[in-house]
């Protein structure tokens, strides 16, 4: 008798097989790169008998030095984590990541999941033993090229601002042309507008309700918010001069954007472009907005202050105390102040204590030695208070001396 065993055949299971692509400027050409990159990789998969089309992931526009900014990047990943891909083609190391720690965090993470990752034009696969090394030394390569091109970037831009040349020319009110800035009549009587109602008073959320009934939008097409409407009002660039480079890039790796303190020259171009505010109107704005800022929450006619307003601070976050009144069915007023972010977020964000407008009113008398509270007396005489954890109150005297109440 002759025995002999047969083992089994299981049918091959399919790969799942998905492509990244990426190009890092905009424009046509790259739209183009990115198309036919995205079709060759499509009709790669699909003539493959042995694979199943697991989908392409395509960021255009976008760097990649970093992954934080390509979502398609990170959602292509996000399907590696839940199991629905088995191989990743794409074209070069330098299409995948510029970085070399990301990279080869990516690629590791990858590996030990099961996900192979293929490199067409180096011809490398993350499956074989030798592929770490080479593909270490090659994204150092294409991270050493990103750095080159970077500062050979910064270098033009620099060499261009010394010479009194803008290189951003995104402004409401404007349009580019030829390198300069062309006047949009519709858009500069906006801008108009906006200054002389801020001259008037106004302040920046009745202008911004104003905008909106006529139908004003902002220079991408969306609402004109109280931040743009802010924006307008400290851009010089709208009195025909320019600040060049207010701001620079921190590194090719990061491409963190800084506000220039100091570390790098700035250049003040005068008359480098036709005019929609007049330099006094400009300088007068300029005085009003720190005018306001030096009266915070006083600057606004909108809002009802009294003696306490601004002056009672929350030792347990640093904000300032709001009045907060309550109006019983009787018709009695329970008057109380509460810590501003405990009356915007909720007690799980803080739970200073709260105090009432009358127990306030009595420290005070204590503080200051009078036979009841006198508004003018308090104005002149004390700074801020504190409300502390230990059911005290620090209080800050014109004269800088400190005294302590207890109260509750």
């Amino acid at each position: 008798m002759i025995i002999r065993k047969i083992e089994p055949e299981l049918p091959a299971k399919r790969k799942r097989v998905a492509a990244y692509a990426r190009v890092s400027m905009d424009g046509e050409s790259m739209s183009n790169s990115l198309a036919a990159q995205t079709d060759h990789f499509q009709k790669l998969i699909s003539d493959n008998p042995e694979w199943d089309f697991a989908g392409i992931y395509a960021d255009d526009g976008i760097s990649g030095t970093q992954t934080v900014h390509r979502k398609e990047f990170l959602r292509m990943l996000d399907d590696c984590d839940a199991g629905k891909i088995d191989i990743i083609l794409t074209k070069s190391i330098s299409r995948f990541a510029r970085n070399t720690i990301s990279l080869l965090e990516t690629v590791r993470h990858l590996k030990k999941i099961g996900v192979e990752v293929r490199f067409e034009r180096e011809k490398l696969s993350t499956s074989e033993a030798k592929s770490e090394f080479l593909i270490t030394i090659l994204t150092s390569f294409a991270q050493e090229e990103s750095r080159s091109i970077s500062e050979n970037v910064k270098w033009g831009i620099r060499r261009g601002f010394e010479k009194g040349k803008m290189n951003a020319f995104t402004l409401y009110g404007y349009r580019a042309d030829h390198g300069t800035l062309k006047v949009v009549p519709e858009e500069a009587a906006v801008i108009r507008l906006i200054y002389e109602n801020f001259l008037n008073g106004c302040t920046t959320a009745k202008t911004e309700k104003q905008l909106a009934e006529m139908g004003v939008k902002s220079y991408r097409g969306k609402h004109f918010s109280k931040d743009a409407i802010r924006q307008v009002l400290r851009q010089e660039k709208y009195t025909g001069c320019a600040t060049l480079q207010k701001y620079y890039i921190e590194n090719h790796i990061t491409h963190r954007k800084r506000r220039n303190l100091g570390e790098l020259p700035q250049y003040f171009v005068e008359q480098s472009h036709e005019a929609i505010i007049d330099r006094e109107v400009f300088d007068e704005v300029q005085k009003e907005i720190k005018r306001r800022r030096e009266l915070g929450i006083f600057a606004s006619g909108a809002v009802v202050t009294n003696c306490f307003t601004s002056k009672i601070r929350c030792e347990k976050c640093g904000k300032n105390y709001r009045r907060y009144k309550k109006v019983y069915k009787d018709g009695t007023e329970f008057v109380r102040w509460r810590c501003s972010v405990k009356i915007t977020h909720g007690e799980e964000f803080c739970d200073g204590r709260d105090i009432t407008e009358d127990e306030l009113k009595t420290a005070c008398t204590k503080v200051l030695g009078s036979a009841e509270f006198n508004e003018d007396e308090f104005c002149k005489n004390v700074i801020n208070i504190s409300v502390t954890e230990q059911n005290a109150l620090l209080f800050i005297l014109a004269d800088e001396s400190q005294r302590v109440v207890e109260w509750g």
